[in-house]
């Protein structure tokens, strides 16, 4: 089993984001983060689990649980996803889905792997979200470096 941790950041938002995973499997623990300077919180959230997907070389039958503080990305995942397919990206207000293109990188992602989702407090002391939350921001620090 692999356990993978998330976060996102923005100052401002929209503005200059960071993101950062930590991915805990068999052969130890991986921790990666970057950034992107025009960007939200949200985009930020989804990103830090794309990448950190893009990041396991593991067999499709692995069995992953994705710990995140963003109710976005969790529900979205296993709650909203399926409707919005299902209405060609249509939303509940019927408008078009905010940030579709991650949203279909995601859920291609996810139909590789037996994922659980689990939301995690922000901020509360969980030490491996709060590595994410301090990945994310490093991501955010070294873009506005550059």
């Amino acid at each position: 089993m692999i356990k993978i941790y998330t976060d996102g950041a923005c100052k401002g938002n929209p503005g200059p984001g960071g993101w950062g995973a930590i991915i805990m499997g068999i052969e130890g623990k991986v921790e990666i983060h970057g950034g992107d300077r025009d960007t939200t919180n949200n985009r930020m959230e989804m990103t830090a689990v794309i990448e950190a997907l893009k990041n396991i070389n593991q067999q499709s039958d692995c069995h992953l649980t994705v710990f995140t503080d963003s109710t976005y990305v969790l529900k979205g995942m296993t709650e909203w996803i399926a409707g919005w397919k299902k209405n060609n990206w249509i939303s509940s207000t019927k408008k078009p889905v905010k940030n579709k293109d991650l949203w279909l990188i995601l859920d291609l992602l996810v139909s590789k792997y037996d994922i659980d989702w689990v939301w995690v407090k922000g901020h509360s002391g969980h030490p491996e979200n709060e590595r994410a939350d301090s990945l994310a921001n490093i991501g955010v620090d070294e873009l506005l470096q550059q």
